[in-house]
């Protein structure tokens, strides 16, 4: 593994933070709080654009389908790409690429050319992009700090996404409501918003070489798979998490609850979309103070039980208070898990298969949430919004179960195993 920057002073005390003494570590995390505030300022804009243009719980759907189809071609592709090339600069040209995909988005929108197709069409090219991006950024978090501090920094990594989810969302739902062209601006923000990360991986120092760079060929691309395959507690928090996401995913169907059932406008929307968040950020926290976690498999079991539980709540309440408590109980109980999963995943896989690990689990990640999205918007438009998230949750409650049963190498995981 390439050695990370060493820590620019010596802790007394193991910090909740120490992750972020590694200079380029700090560089990366700070650039990508400003760019992913930007990315879900624009998640936002997306669904509340694709609703004011059709009124169609099913056109929200589709747009988790045209992120998700791009995700399984180039998935692989991009994960063995992370394993040969420098991964800090294919990075550079994947955040370039969403860059400019937002940009082209937000001059259209302008132009008064904007169409469901002409927005599923960019999306597609971003979920392109992310699929080589996702694999070389997560691959190189570990080359950045030391492996003792790598469960902080995942940590910290969750606590940085979920604040620019509420930064994000709540400041699309005043952007958007500030005048006609509320949507395209956010569009062009999210596109000025990349160069912070851009600059970030500029003035890093950490080689994004892999330890033992591999050749792009089919053996490549299929030794990620095996390796996945014979890693059952790895494969078992993956099946998890799309079965889970598959039936427990609401956040598409946010514009809906918020025009149609609380009747909140794009405010509360905004508010709502930033709600998980807001209990992300507690759980991250918490998680962060705490350290190291013993028996991680029950742990992560009950966590995500607890999301399923939340979401069917969420989907049952007529009130815009309670709505945003479940919502905010959802996003604490995926943190939990998200970090279980992270940890355990990064500290059992070589540094030298990290890439194609990371790209079957995007497959999985990515895939759940994203036609979870889809089904929920059918089942939206034959039982309607409430009882189709209701349901969901349900589901999602009954997969935890069966996993529990089937996998108990999961249930009896206490995390010295990936040590």
């Amino acid at each position: 593994m390439t050695s990370p920057t060493q820590p620019e002073a010596t802790a007394v005390r193991v910090s909740p933070f120490v992750a972020l003494r590694y200079r380029d570590f700090r560089l990366l995390w700070l650039g990508q709080l400003i760019s992913q505030a930007g990315s879900q300022m624009q998640f936002v804009a997306v669904n509340w654009h694709i609703y004011q243009l059709t009124g169609s719980p099913l056109a929200l759907g589709l747009v988790g389908l045209v992120r998700f189809v791009p995700i399984v071609v180039f998935s692989l592709i991009g994960g063995a790409a992370a394993d040969a090339l420098d991964r800090r600069r294919l990075m550079l040209v994947t955040q370039s690429t969403v860059a400019l995909v937002a940009a082209v988005l937000g001059v259209m929108t302008l132009a008064g050319r904007d169409s469901p197709v002409l927005i599923y069409a960019l999306l597609a090219v971003a979920a392109a992009a992310f699929a080589f991006d996702n694999p070389a950024r997560q691959s190189l978090i570990p080359n950045l700090v030391s492996p003792e501090h790598l469960p902080n920094a995942l940590s910290l990594n969750t606590t940085r996404f979920q604040t620019a989810s509420i930064v994000g969302p709540a400041l699309a739902g005043f952007v958007i409501g500030s005048g006609p062209h509320g949507v395209a601006l956010v569009y062009l923000i999210n596109a000025l918003s990349f160069l912070a990360v851009i600059v970030a991986l500029l003035l890093m120092r950490t080689s994004g070489k892999a330890a033992e760079l591999r050749q792009m060929n089919l053996a490549a691309l299929l030794e990620g798979l095996h390796f996945v395959r014979r890693s059952p507690i790895i494969l078992s928090t993956m099946l998890l998490d799309f079965i889970a996401t598959f039936f427990a995913s609401a956040t598409m169907l946010l514009p809906v609850f918020a025009r149609d059932i609380l009747h909140v406008g794009s405010e509360g929307y905004g508010l709502l979309s930033a709600a998980p968040a807001i209990g992300a950020i507690l759980a991250g926290s918490a998680m962060s103070f705490l350290g190291r976690v013993r028996r991680q498999g029950a742990i992560l079991l009950w966590a995500v039980a607890v999301y399923g539980l939340a979401t069917v709540l969420f989907g049952l309440s007529p009130r815009f208070g309670a709505s945003l408590f479940f919502l905010a109980l959802s996003g604490a109980a995926d943190t939990v898990s998200t970090v279980l999963r992270g940890t355990i995943r990064q500290l059992m896989t070589p540094d030298r298969l990290r890439g194609r690990m990371t790209a079957v689990n995007m497959v999985f990640f990515m895939g759940g949430p994203q036609l979870g999205e889809l089904e929920a918007g059918v089942a939206a438009a034959l039982l309607g919004t409430q009882l189709s998230v209701a349901l969901g949750g349900i589901g999602c409650l009954i997969a935890v179960a069966v996993v529990a049963a089937r996998v108990p190498r999961l249930r009896q995981y206490h995390g010295d195993e990936a040590r």
